[in-house]
Protein backbone atom coordinates (compact mmCIF):
# COMPACT_ATOMS: atom_id res chain seq x y z
CA UNK A 1 0.00 0.00 0.00
CA UNK A 2 1.79 3.19 -1.26
CA UNK A 3 2.13 5.98 1.99
CA UNK A 4 -0.49 8.31 0.65
CA UNK A 5 -3.47 5.83 0.52
CA UNK A 6 -1.83 4.48 4.15
CA UNK A 7 -2.68 8.23 4.90
CA UNK A 8 -6.04 8.66 3.90
CA UNK A 9 -7.08 5.93 5.67
CA UNK A 10 -5.18 6.88 8.87
CA UNK A 11 -6.98 9.89 8.50
CA UNK A 12 -10.48 8.68 8.72
CA UNK A 13 -9.43 6.54 11.29
CA UNK A 14 -8.59 10.04 13.51
CA UNK A 15 -12.10 11.21 12.30
CA UNK A 16 -13.81 8.16 13.57
CA UNK A 17 -12.06 8.33 16.47
CA UNK A 18 -13.16 12.37 17.03
CA UNK A 19 -16.03 11.45 16.30
CA UNK A 20 -16.48 8.64 18.81
CA UNK A 21 -14.98 10.95 21.47
CA UNK A 22 -17.59 13.28 20.73
CA UNK A 23 -20.28 10.98 21.22
CA UNK A 24 -19.05 9.30 24.77
CA UNK A 25 -18.43 12.72 25.68
CA UNK A 26 -22.52 14.06 24.85
CA UNK A 27 -23.26 10.47 26.68
CA UNK A 28 -21.20 11.43 29.93
CA UNK A 29 -22.57 14.78 30.20
CA UNK A 30 -26.13 14.10 30.53
CA UNK A 31 -25.46 12.03 34.17
CA UNK A 32 -21.98 14.14 35.15
CA UNK A 33 -21.12 17.46 35.30
CA UNK A 34 -19.22 19.32 32.55
CA UNK A 35 -16.55 20.32 35.11
CA UNK A 36 -16.00 16.79 36.31
CA UNK A 37 -15.73 15.17 32.65
CA UNK A 38 -13.21 17.65 31.98
CA UNK A 39 -11.06 17.14 35.14
CA UNK A 40 -11.28 12.89 34.72
CA UNK A 41 -10.76 13.09 31.09
CA UNK A 42 -7.73 15.44 31.25
CA UNK A 43 -6.24 13.78 34.22
CA UNK A 44 -5.58 10.56 31.99
CA UNK A 45 -4.56 11.99 28.80
CA UNK A 46 -1.59 13.86 31.35
CA UNK A 47 -1.25 10.62 32.42
CA UNK A 48 -0.45 9.31 29.06
CA UNK A 49 1.23 12.21 27.69
CA UNK A 50 3.73 12.45 31.01
CA UNK A 51 6.12 9.27 28.73
CA UNK A 52 6.16 12.16 26.08
CA UNK A 53 7.16 15.09 28.22
CA UNK A 54 9.50 13.32 30.03
CA UNK A 55 11.30 12.01 26.68
CA UNK A 56 11.00 15.46 25.80
CA UNK A 57 12.19 17.23 28.69
CA UNK A 58 10.56 20.04 30.82
CA UNK A 59 12.70 22.91 29.09
CA UNK A 60 10.47 22.90 25.69
CA UNK A 61 7.51 24.13 28.12
CA UNK A 62 9.28 26.60 30.23
CA UNK A 63 11.13 28.29 27.37
CA UNK A 64 7.56 28.24 25.28
CA UNK A 65 7.59 31.89 22.78
CA UNK A 66 5.63 34.37 24.21
CA UNK A 67 3.68 33.62 27.13
CA UNK A 68 1.47 35.59 27.07
CA UNK A 69 -0.31 34.55 24.00
CA UNK A 70 0.12 30.81 25.27
CA UNK A 71 -2.17 31.64 28.25
CA UNK A 72 -4.89 33.64 25.63
CA UNK A 73 -4.61 29.89 23.36
CA UNK A 74 -5.12 28.22 26.49
CA UNK A 75 -8.19 30.30 27.21
CA UNK A 76 -9.77 29.99 23.58
CA UNK A 77 -8.86 26.10 23.99
CA UNK A 78 -10.24 25.58 27.33
CA UNK A 79 -13.38 27.59 26.33
CA UNK A 80 -13.98 25.79 23.34
CA UNK A 81 -14.07 22.50 25.21
CA UNK A 82 -16.41 23.70 27.81
CA UNK A 83 -18.77 24.79 25.68
CA UNK A 84 -18.61 22.32 23.70
CA UNK A 85 -19.91 19.99 25.85
CA UNK A 86 -22.52 22.12 27.20
CA UNK A 87 -23.78 22.22 23.52
CA UNK A 88 -24.01 18.60 23.11
CA UNK A 89 -25.90 18.29 26.40
CA UNK A 90 -29.01 20.78 24.80
CA UNK A 91 -28.31 19.69 21.12
CA UNK A 92 -27.88 16.58 18.59
CA UNK A 93 -25.09 15.42 17.86
CA UNK A 94 -24.77 16.23 13.90
CA UNK A 95 -25.96 19.97 14.88
CA UNK A 96 -23.06 20.54 17.04
CA UNK A 97 -20.57 19.54 14.56
CA UNK A 98 -22.15 21.49 11.86
CA UNK A 99 -21.16 24.80 13.93
CA UNK A 100 -17.95 23.49 14.63
CA UNK A 101 -17.29 22.82 11.26
CA UNK A 102 -17.97 26.24 10.37
CA UNK A 103 -14.39 27.25 12.32
CA UNK A 104 -12.63 27.75 9.06
CA UNK A 105 -14.86 30.43 7.85
CA UNK A 106 -14.46 32.64 11.48
CA UNK A 107 -10.65 31.98 10.93
CA UNK A 108 -10.74 33.33 7.44
CA UNK A 109 -12.53 36.31 8.05
CA UNK A 110 -10.57 37.21 11.09
CA UNK A 111 -6.73 36.52 9.79
CA UNK A 112 -6.79 40.21 8.08
CA UNK A 113 -7.40 41.97 10.84
CA UNK A 114 -5.49 39.78 13.38
CA UNK A 115 -2.84 38.29 11.19
CA UNK A 116 -2.66 40.56 8.12
CA UNK A 117 -3.51 37.86 5.95
CA UNK A 118 -4.90 39.13 2.35
CA UNK A 119 -8.51 37.52 1.59
CA UNK A 120 -9.20 37.74 -1.94
CA UNK A 121 -12.58 38.45 -3.26
CA UNK A 122 -13.35 34.91 -3.93
CA UNK A 123 -12.66 34.09 -0.46
CA UNK A 124 -14.80 36.62 0.80
CA UNK A 125 -17.40 35.46 -1.27
CA UNK A 126 -16.93 32.22 0.40
CA UNK A 127 -17.15 33.46 3.52
CA UNK A 128 -19.73 35.26 3.06
CA UNK A 129 -21.40 31.92 2.03
CA UNK A 130 -20.56 30.28 5.28
CA UNK A 131 -22.29 32.71 7.40
CA UNK A 132 -25.63 32.55 5.86
CA UNK A 133 -25.08 28.82 6.35
CA UNK A 134 -24.28 29.24 9.54
CA UNK A 135 -27.69 31.63 10.30
CA UNK A 136 -29.24 28.88 8.45
CA UNK A 137 -27.95 26.02 10.73
CA UNK A 138 -28.66 28.31 14.04
CA UNK A 139 -31.82 29.23 13.25
CA UNK A 140 -33.76 27.84 16.49
CA UNK A 141 -37.17 25.83 16.92
CA UNK A 142 -39.45 25.27 19.85
CA UNK A 143 -37.77 22.58 20.63
CA UNK A 144 -33.61 24.16 21.45
CA UNK A 145 -33.21 25.93 24.50
CA UNK A 146 -32.00 29.26 23.64
CA UNK A 147 -29.03 28.88 25.99
CA UNK A 148 -27.68 25.85 23.81
CA UNK A 149 -27.09 28.24 21.07
CA UNK A 150 -25.59 30.64 23.42
CA UNK A 151 -22.84 28.04 23.70
CA UNK A 152 -22.41 27.35 20.42
CA UNK A 153 -21.38 30.70 19.07
CA UNK A 154 -19.52 31.04 21.86
CA UNK A 155 -17.75 27.58 21.15
CA UNK A 156 -17.34 28.19 17.76
CA UNK A 157 -15.58 31.29 17.90
CA UNK A 158 -13.35 30.19 20.99
CA UNK A 159 -12.33 27.04 18.77
CA UNK A 160 -11.17 29.60 15.88
CA UNK A 161 -9.97 32.13 17.80
CA UNK A 162 -7.82 29.04 18.97
CA UNK A 163 -6.58 28.30 15.12
CA UNK A 164 -5.82 31.75 14.79
CA UNK A 165 -3.18 32.50 18.17
CA UNK A 166 -1.78 29.02 17.30
CA UNK A 167 -1.35 30.31 13.90
CA UNK A 168 1.03 33.18 15.63
CA UNK A 169 2.87 30.29 17.55
CA UNK A 170 4.25 28.31 14.90
CA UNK A 171 7.15 27.94 16.50
CA UNK A 172 6.33 26.01 20.00
CA UNK A 173 6.43 22.40 19.25
CA UNK A 174 3.43 20.53 19.20
CA UNK A 175 3.87 18.77 22.66
CA UNK A 176 4.33 21.76 24.47
CA UNK A 177 0.99 22.80 22.93
CA UNK A 178 -0.89 19.61 23.61
CA UNK A 179 0.22 19.86 26.92
CA UNK A 180 -1.33 23.51 27.54
CA UNK A 181 -4.19 22.80 26.65
CA UNK A 182 -4.70 19.35 28.39
CA UNK A 183 -3.40 21.56 31.75
CA UNK A 184 -6.01 24.64 31.19
CA UNK A 185 -8.51 21.74 30.47
CA UNK A 186 -7.63 20.39 33.79
CA UNK A 187 -7.83 22.77 35.72
CA UNK A 188 -11.05 24.22 34.34
CA UNK A 189 -11.84 20.90 35.97
CA UNK A 190 -10.52 21.21 38.98
CA UNK A 191 -12.22 24.86 38.87
CA UNK A 192 -15.65 23.34 38.49
CA UNK A 193 -15.77 19.65 39.52
CA UNK A 194 -16.82 19.89 42.69
CA UNK A 195 -20.15 21.68 42.07
CA UNK A 196 -22.59 18.87 41.29
CA UNK A 197 -20.05 16.12 41.82
CA UNK A 198 -21.33 12.11 41.21
CA UNK A 199 -19.73 9.38 42.04
CA UNK A 200 -19.22 7.78 39.06
CA UNK A 201 -19.77 3.96 38.34
CA UNK A 202 -16.56 1.95 37.59
CA UNK A 203 -17.90 1.36 34.00
CA UNK A 204 -18.58 5.47 33.83
CA UNK A 205 -15.04 5.94 35.26
CA UNK A 206 -13.50 3.57 32.14
CA UNK A 207 -15.46 5.32 30.00
CA UNK A 208 -14.33 9.29 31.60
CA UNK A 209 -10.97 7.92 31.07
CA UNK A 210 -11.25 6.79 27.86
CA UNK A 211 -12.10 10.04 26.86
CA UNK A 212 -8.59 11.43 26.93
CA UNK A 213 -7.13 7.95 25.50
CA UNK A 214 -9.31 8.08 22.38
CA UNK A 215 -8.69 12.10 21.71
CA UNK A 216 -4.84 11.19 22.33
CA UNK A 217 -5.07 8.57 19.70
CA UNK A 218 -6.76 10.85 17.37
CA UNK A 219 -4.15 13.36 17.52
CA UNK A 220 -1.80 10.83 17.16
CA UNK A 221 -3.63 9.25 13.67
CA UNK A 222 -3.49 12.94 12.43
CA UNK A 223 0.05 13.72 13.07
CA UNK A 224 0.86 10.02 11.67
CA UNK A 225 -1.59 11.12 8.32
CA UNK A 226 0.23 14.16 7.48
CA UNK A 227 3.70 12.33 7.39
CA UNK A 228 2.70 9.39 5.08
CA UNK A 229 0.43 11.55 2.59
CA UNK A 230 0.52 15.93 2.08
CA UNK A 231 -2.33 18.08 3.95
CA UNK A 232 -3.62 19.08 1.00
CA UNK A 233 -4.69 15.24 0.26
CA UNK A 234 -5.80 14.32 4.37
CA UNK A 235 -6.88 17.77 5.00
CA UNK A 236 -10.22 17.84 3.62
CA UNK A 237 -10.97 14.79 5.24
CA UNK A 238 -12.23 16.66 8.20
CA UNK A 239 -15.75 16.80 6.65
CA UNK A 240 -16.08 13.32 7.31
CA UNK A 241 -17.32 14.25 11.13
CA UNK A 242 -20.42 15.50 9.87
CA UNK A 243 -21.23 12.06 8.51
CA UNK A 244 -19.96 9.97 11.38
CA UNK A 245 -22.19 12.53 13.82
CA UNK A 246 -25.52 11.69 12.02
CA UNK A 247 -24.45 8.02 12.33
CA UNK A 248 -23.12 7.93 15.83
CA UNK A 249 -26.57 10.23 17.10
CA UNK A 250 -28.85 8.13 15.66
CA UNK A 251 -27.45 5.03 16.75
CA UNK A 252 -26.77 5.82 20.19
CA UNK A 253 -29.09 9.10 21.27
CA UNK A 254 -31.91 8.16 18.50
CA UNK A 255 -31.25 11.89 17.04
CA UNK A 256 -31.68 12.83 13.36
CA UNK A 257 -30.55 16.51 11.86
CA UNK A 258 -33.40 19.12 11.23
CA UNK A 259 -33.69 19.88 7.53
CA UNK A 260 -32.45 22.89 8.05
CA UNK A 261 -29.20 22.12 10.16
CA UNK A 262 -28.82 19.99 6.93
CA UNK A 263 -29.09 22.65 4.47
CA UNK A 264 -26.80 25.09 6.82
CA UNK A 265 -24.60 22.25 6.75
CA UNK A 266 -24.24 22.22 2.93
CA UNK A 267 -23.37 26.05 2.45
CA UNK A 268 -20.95 25.95 5.22
CA UNK A 269 -18.92 22.72 3.64
CA UNK A 270 -18.90 24.08 0.65
CA UNK A 271 -18.16 27.38 2.13
CA UNK A 272 -15.17 25.77 4.01
CA UNK A 273 -14.01 23.75 1.04
CA UNK A 274 -14.04 27.04 -1.11
CA UNK A 275 -11.45 28.93 1.17
CA UNK A 276 -9.35 25.58 1.35
CA UNK A 277 -8.74 25.15 -1.97
CA UNK A 278 -7.96 28.79 -2.43
CA UNK A 279 -5.43 29.07 0.74
CA UNK A 280 -3.84 25.63 -1.13
CA UNK A 281 -3.49 27.67 -4.44
CA UNK A 282 -2.05 30.53 -2.35
CA UNK A 283 0.24 28.96 -0.58
CA UNK A 284 1.14 25.62 -1.87
CA UNK A 285 2.92 23.17 0.45
CA UNK A 286 1.92 25.03 3.35
CA UNK A 287 -0.39 23.39 6.06
CA UNK A 288 -4.01 24.85 5.56
CA UNK A 289 -5.51 26.91 8.10
CA UNK A 290 -8.47 24.62 8.96
CA UNK A 291 -5.91 21.94 9.18
CA UNK A 292 -7.07 18.75 11.07
CA UNK A 293 -4.42 18.73 13.90
CA UNK A 294 -7.21 21.44 15.26
CA UNK A 295 -10.11 20.05 14.49
CA UNK A 296 -13.21 18.32 16.61
CA UNK A 297 -13.37 18.76 20.42
CA UNK A 298 -10.03 19.06 21.71
CA UNK A 299 -7.24 17.59 24.55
Amino acid sequence: MSPTRMGVLVMLLAMFLFSLNDAMGKWLVATYSVGQVLLLRSAVALVILLPFLWKAGVKPILSAERPLLQFVRVVFSTAEVFCFYWAVYYLPLADVMTYWLAAPIYVAALSPFLLKEKVGPVRWAAIGLGFIGVLIALTPSGEVEPVAIVFAVIGTLAFALMVVTGRTLRGTPDMTLVFFQIAGALVAGLIFAPFGWVNPTMPDFMLLGALGVVAMFAHICVNRAVKLADAATVAPLQYTLLPWAIILGYLFFNELPGLLTLVGAAFILTSSFIIYLREQRTNRGAVPAASTSETGETL
